[in-house]
């Protein structure tokens, strides 16, 4: 198969099960010194990722099925098992005390000693079931904070549109065990990707813009959130400053937090972590890498790449933003789409693909 067949038409071709050409992961542009391969492939619509206390590395998907890469037999190599199947779009994953924390649309599960039991995990606990059940913007990327709570976003059930504040556009926490379930911002679209600076324990996260305002407008945006309260915007206000035509003379864009950073029209981020590992270069360490997973209705694509963001020493501003890894997209056709990010304990960095069923691992040596 070519390559640089559409992103859409791979994609349905995975699910299919039509069998694919592997990854061409050499086709991926790195800085020098860095080298990216194949951690996985097979890995039907590899999307969020979380990290074992055991070094398993467990992804979750928008289809059914959640899975665990682990090197069960000792030989070095990474085996693809299912964990779960005939879920309702278990996109996110998290780990704490032993245990795999999976989120439907429309609730939270818990698989417990899940390292333990891979290949026949015991029944899952439902910490939480009262999420919303729309699909449109329904699939959620979770993470546990440092303050020990599990963070979950709701998204807007739709491009714009006014809603419940309380419920939807929004990122919500609740205690590991589901219980204390509150809202700690709002005005947020959609997020897919979110974390906390290692310094500051301060969360940044990203939001996709709305659609039908053109090419370039609004853009998406990464977000900083010191403190729970806090508004950013939608419906009323775009990145920061673009009232939105419909909703746009209810409320200021004064009146809300702005974007830490524009990144782009439709970019589509997604994944976002702090680069915490000691293997790359230390000019890299806690740099914001953020995985724009790729704009679907633009004139020219966008997106389709991982960007790396710099901040001042103050922790709260951007500094820099530079291009980290390219090569998904050429001449209008992506053959992949980077979704997720995750340090591995060694200092590598994985990056997912759901478009190629596959994960990836950038490592750097001088």
């Amino acid at each position: 198969m070519n390559p640089y067949v559409p992103a859409l038409a791979l994609a349905a071709a995975c699910i299919a099960g039509v069998a694919v050409a592997a990854p061409p992961v050499e086709r991926i542009k790195l800085p020098p010194g860095f080298k990216v391969e194949v951690f996985a492939d097979k890995v039907e619509n590899a999307r969020s990722l979380a990290l074992g206390d055991k070094g398993t590395v467990f992804v979750g998907t928008r289809s059914d099925s959640v899975y665990a890469l682990a090197d069960v037999n000792g030989d070095g190599k990474a085996e693809v098992i299912t964990i779960a199947e005939g879920l309702n779009a278990p996109n996110g994953v998290a780990f704490r005390d032993g245990a795999l924390y999976v989120a439907e649309i429309n609730r939270i599960l818990r698989f417990d000693n899940i390292e333990a039991n891979l290949k026949k995990p015991l029944k899952p606990v439902v910490v939480f079931d009262k999420l919303p059940r729309d699909g449109h913007h329904g699939w959620k990327f979770i993470a546990f904070g440092p303050d020990g709570w599990l963070y979950v976003p709701v998204g807007a059930p739709c491009n714009i549109c006014e809603t419940d504040p309380d419920v939807y556009a929004a990122l919500h926490r609740m205690k590991p065990d589901g219980s204390q379930y509150e809202v700690f911002a709002r005005g947020i679209r959609n997020t897919v990707g979110f974390d906390w600076d290692p310094n500051t324990k301060e969360l940044w996260f990203n939001d996709h813009g709305r659609d039908m305002m053109g090419d370039d407008m609004p853009s998406c945006e990464l977000n900083h959130a010191p403190k729970a309260g806090m508004h950013f915007g939608f419906p009323y206000c775009h990145q920061g400053d673009t009232p939105d035509p419909e909703y746009g003379s209810k409320r200021k864009c004064s009146e809300f937090t702005p974007p830490a950073l524009k990144q782009g029209g439709h970019v589509a981020p997604d994944g976002l972590r702090f680069y915490t590992g000691k293997m790359f270069p230390a000019e890299y360490r806690n740099r914001i890498f953020i995985a724009q997973h790729g704009s679907w209705n633009r004139s020219k694509k966008n997106g389709y790449r991982v960007m790396m963001v710099t901040l001042k020493e103050d922790r709260k501003t951007v500094d820099k933003v530079e291009e980290f890894a390219t090569g998904w997209m050429e001449n209008e056709r992506a053959w992949g789409r980077p979704v997720d990010l995750l340090v591995m304990p060694d200092g590598s960095m994985l990056i997912s693909d759901d478009t190629a069923s596959a994960v990836y691992r950038v490592t750097y040596s001088k």
